[in-house]
Parts: structure tokens; sequence; C-alpha cells
């Protein structure tokens, strides 16, 4: 089936230029008035948008044909209703159809069919709007310098899958727990600092032999500092609490022979920026230490965004995204990692320690925003 989108001063106008183009078979799937032309956004004339469609291989109404609606809409009638299949190439192509009506429609960019379908893709992912275009006019540009631009939608995904693959190569993902550390960590309230905290002192613990330490600046709630000593008592660690600067500096100097020192955090409103600053008289920030912003999946991209900007001043190391399994959501991961030039150091899927934590990748990540297509 073929769409094409035409702007004209009038409807009489844009069904003329329909005729020529598309022929008397168009069909006007969707029209609005838009506004174009104009001096510095002003003057501008109002327009009329039609978007028309034409299958270029129509195909009569056969006696089996109009029998088969006649079922069909009979069966609409019953209360037993059955689930139709995916595999449905009518069901496909109406599906298929209603996305390139409702992207085209849409405001923002303005791309091909095919090419718009995957930009409203990153949008639905809630990939950022500016990083959604930088990917598509990479992928197009790349398209037009070889062979011209693609009607091969499965090709286009897997470019722009690859796209989103190499912008992110460019950063550290992972953590490498090789040598003597000290990994502090902070967020807001329930991103699952203290969970992500015992996931991985667990997996140092029993996979790398590391002798692991445990930290807790978490004061405010005294269920957070039973919670990190259950884990400790489980995995046989010292756990020291602080509640000032001088207490970190003399846990530390305790803690001196451990190979791996993790610090959790009191978790607080950080849309208010005292509270960072609390956080800056608490614990040290130092070139001996690395920072990790935990940020949760579930939160809303804005305010994802919002909180990072309260901790930019911060020297964050990397970030941890945290309830990847609640969401399918993942275009956040995006917004905070590629304009900050900020790798992802864990990826959390689940409650259960040790196990619900993930070793994040380039290709990993771009699986799970250009991978998820089961809402084309």
């Amino acid at each position: 089936m073929k769409v094409k989108k035409y702007v004209a001063p009038s409807m009489p106008e844009a069904m003329d230029r329909i005729r020529k183009e598309l022929g008397s078979q168009a069909v006007i799937l969707n029209s609005r008035d838009v506004f174009r032309g104009g001096f510095l956004g002003l003057f501008k004339k109002r327009h009329i948008e039609v978007i028309a469609a034409l299958d270029p291989q129509p195909q009569p109404e056969s006696q089996h044909e109009n029998h088969h609606k006649k079922e069909a809409a009979a069966v609409t009638k019953t209360t037993d209703k059955q689930t139709p299949s995916k595999n449905d190439p009518v069901l496909n192509e109406v599906k298929q159809l209603r996305k390139l009506v409702e992207t085209q429609t849409a405001d923002g960019a303005d791309y091909p069919p095919d090419y718009q379908v995957i930009y409203h893709h990153l949008l639905a992912q809630e990939v950022d709007e500016k990083l959604a275009q930088n990917l598509m006019e990479n992928v197009i540009r790349d398209h037009e310098t070889n062979n011209g631009l693609l009607e091969d939608q499965e090709r286009i995904w897997q470019d722009v899958s690859s796209e989103i693959e190499r912008q992110l190569s460019t950063l550290n993902h992972g953590t490498d727990l090789q040598g003597q550390q000290i990994i502090q960590f902070v967020g807001p309230t329930g991103a699952g600092k203290t969970t992500t905290i015992a996931k991985i002192a667990s997996s140092a613990l029993m996979n790398e032999q590391k002798q692991v330490a445990l930290m807790t600046a978490d004061t405010y709630r005294i269920s957070a500092i039973d919670q990190l000593n259950t884990y400790a008592q489980i995995l046989n660690i010292p756990l020291e609490v602080i509640y000032n600067a001088e207490d970190y500096q003399a846990a530390v100097q305790k803690l001196a022979s451990s190979d791996l020192i993790l610090v959790d955090t009191a978790g607080r409103n950080f849309m208010e920026q005292k509270h960072v600053q609390d956080l800056q008289q608490t614990i040290t920030f130092n070139a001996s230490t690395r920072t990790c912003l935990v940020l949760s999946l579930t939160a809303k991209a804005k305010d994802m965004t919002a909180i990072y900007e309260q901790f930019q001043h911060l020297p964050i190391s990397q970030v941890v995204f945290t309830k990847m399994d609640e969401t399918r959501e993942y275009g956040s991961i995006l917004n905070i990692a590629l304009p900050n030039s900020l790798g992802v150091a864990f990826l959390t899927n689940g409650q259960d320690v040790p196990d619900d934590i993930v070793k994040p990748s380039s290709r990993l990540i771009s699986d799970l925003i250009a991978g998820d297509r089961h809402d084309r």
C-alpha cells in the first residue's frame, strides 16, 4: 500500500494533486489544518494537510470473500470473542496503516513512512526527541549516501539499532572490580540502591573472591540500616554506619584492608538542591572514590533528567539503572548516557539477591530500545 502526505492551500487543490498522482482509487485517511510560511513565526497561512493511500494491486471482492465478510460480521456479534492471529495479513496491514497515519500526522520530524514508524517507536520508548531525530537523520544520511532510502523496514530497524549501538560504544559500560576500590551509590528514594549494593557485594564475594565491606550513610531510615546489616550478616562482611564526614574517613581507614568498599547513601527528594548539599557534607567525592547515580527505569523520563541535573556538578562516574523488569520503556538510558557521556555500570531486573543484576553492553541496551517491536 502506498501512503503519501499532501499539503495544499485548499482541499480542492489537495484532491487535484492526489487524483493526478495516485488516481481516482486513492483513499483519504486523514486531514487537518496546518500553518506554513510567514516571517519570524508571523503571518503564517492556513493550509490543509491530507494523508492519502492507494493499494497498487486492488483485488475485486469475490463471492467467497463476500461470504467470509458475512461470517466475520456474525462472529463479532457473539459473546465468545477470539483473539485474532498476529499473523493475519489483513490485520497486520491495518495495524501498520494506523501507525503510519499516527506518525505522519503527529507534530515533530517528518520522515518517509517506513522511517517515520521507527521514529515514532523511539519516542514511544521515551527517547528524547532530539536524540531520536539525531539517530534517524544519521541513518537516513547513510542510506542516501549509499544506495538511497530503503523500503525494507526490517533493514531500517537493523540500521537504527546499529546506530544506537555505535553511539553507546564510545562509553564505558560495566564495572571492572579489579584493584582496591571505594564505590558509593547515590540517588532518589526508591531507586533500589541498597538492594543493588547487596547484589554487587554478593557477586564480588562469591564469584571474584573479593574482600568486601559495606558502609551506609542512610541514617534517615532505621529499616535501611537493618536491611543492609542483614545482608552483611548473611555474607559475613563488615558494615560501618556513618553520620558525618569524620565518620566516613574513620570508616575508610578501618576498612582499608578490604578490596571493595560499597557505600550506601540516604534516598532523598533530590529535586531539592539542599539534599545534594547535605550529601556532600557526609561522603567524600575525590579521585579515590567512584560515584554511581542509581535511577529507576520506572520513573518518568523528564524526572530522571531533572534528577541528573541536580547531581551533574558532582563527579558521577557511571549510572545504574534498576527495575528493568518493571517497564518496557528504556529510552531514558540513552537520555542520560549519551548527552552526558556516562557509561552504564549495572542494570538490575528484579529483587533476587544476587541473581537479578545484568552486566550492560552497547548491544544489550540497543536491543532493549530498538529490539522490542511488539507495538508495531
